[in-house]
């Protein structure tokens, strides 16, 4: 198996925690903060909060990660953010975490609820992971829950990028369902692709057109691995003219996010493309672990700056919450969420005028609960 690569599948998801993985990025040079090295017991953490899943990953000092995790958010996103704190407790990673970052699409979630010293959008905190471990970057594809992003390189920095629009067609979800509705165990899916002899046609433009497409073949007749090899095949083409749109794809092509557990999409990605590969060893937190990385950055720019983090313990057995209100105070009708962290709202969002940025003001949901506690 060559360096810097995954082979098997996607059955890695099936294992909730890994440490001390055996393949390390090339340390960079020991940097110092007050004259004192960061050292291995000098922990940054990253959590990436997604539509699907929810990622953490620490490192240490150098950046290196030294535990990950990957849950998805069945419960709700705040659930599976103190589930995953719960297992860093258990693990007895609770000492030494300097900085956290948090990035996904419930990013400000994490914010409040953990507390977090960075905030960095998904494209930032993947890219930086990326560059980190493969210095030689060229193109970075991203395949998540429900969407997809492609980042361009070059001399190891982003300078643009793209996201799917509209189509969710390729994304994790989207693989799930084709799955469960084959009757095949999404760890499986990949592999079944790479039995094909003959792959169907499909139609990938759409997921509702594919999935259409995919139901009138298979009462056809079709065999299942050709199926799901010319579901690959027409997900890689989507791809490449929805999300790439014609910019050129420069090597090393690197493929992340939970689909890369995908053996046939990465060999449909590759066989559309004419490039190799590469699928880094936490292809499933790249994201957590960028957003460790910038933590680590901005710690390294002024460490006297005292950590917003409330300590993995205190989270891990606090109780957190969202509710939800409408304000009828005015035409606007603002739908108004709360996030609630040990009894104490921590932030609203959904105000238009910002009367509702006052955080000791009580709401109507507030005063609703009170009522139904007497």
């Amino acid at each position: 198996m060559a360096h810097g690569t995954v082979r098997g599948g996607i059955s890695a998801l099936k294992d909730k925690r890994v440490r001390h993985l055996p393949v390390r990025a090339k340390s960079p040079a020991r940097e110092s903060f007050g004259g004192k090295a960061l050292g291995r017991g000098d922990r940054f953490l990253g959590v990436d909060v997604g539509s699907v899943t929810t990622k953490i990953a620490l490192t240490d000092g150098d950046g290196q990660i030294v535990y990950e995790d990957y849950i998805r958010n069945e419960g709700g996103p705040i659930s599976a953010m103190l589930e995953g704190f719960k297992r860093l407790a258990d693990g007895g990673w609770t000492e030494g975490v300097r900085y956290v970052g948090t990035t996904g699409s419930g990013r400000l979630l994490a914010k409040v609820i953990i507390g977090a010293d960075v905030v960095k959008n998904e494209i930032s905190s993947h890219a930086k992971a990326a560059s980190f471990l493969f210095p030689d970057i060229g193109t970075l594809i991203d395949i998540g829950g429900q969407d997809s992003k492609i980042v361009f390189f070059k001399d190891g920095y982003p300078v643009g990028f793209n996201m799917n629009t509209v189509c969710a067609a390729g994304t994790g979800s989207f693989l799930d369902h084709q799955a469960a509705r084959l009757g095949i165990p999404i760890e499986e899916f990949g592999e079944w692709a790479l039995r094909s002899k003959s792959p169907a046609r499909i139609a990938g433009r759409c997921g509702v057109f594919a999935e259409s497409d995919l139901i009138h073949k298979q009462q056809m007749g079709y065999r299942k691995e050709d199926l799901i090899a010319g579901l690959c095949a027409a997900l890689a083409a989507n791809y490449v003219t929805n999300v790439a749109r014609g910019q050129k794809i420069r090597p090393r092509v690197v493929f992340q996010g939970g689909v890369a557990a995908n053996v046939g999409i990465r060999k449909a990605l590759e066989d559309k493309l004419g490039l190799p590969i590469t699928v880094p060893p936490h292809f499933k937190v790249m994201g957590a672990w960028g957003a460790a990385l910038l933590a680590r950055e901005r710690f390294l720019e002024d460490p006297s700056r005292p950590t917003a983090f409330r300590g993995v313990s205190r989270i891990a057995f606090s109780s957190a919450r969202s509710r939800g209100f409408e304000c009828s105070d005015c035409a606007n009708s603002c739908e108004i969420q709360e996030i609630i962290v040990e009894d104490r709202v921590v932030a609203r969002w959904g105000s238009k005028c910002g009367k509702w940025e006052d955080l000791g003001r009580r709401s109507p949901a507030a005063l609703d609960e009170a009522g139904a506690c007497r």
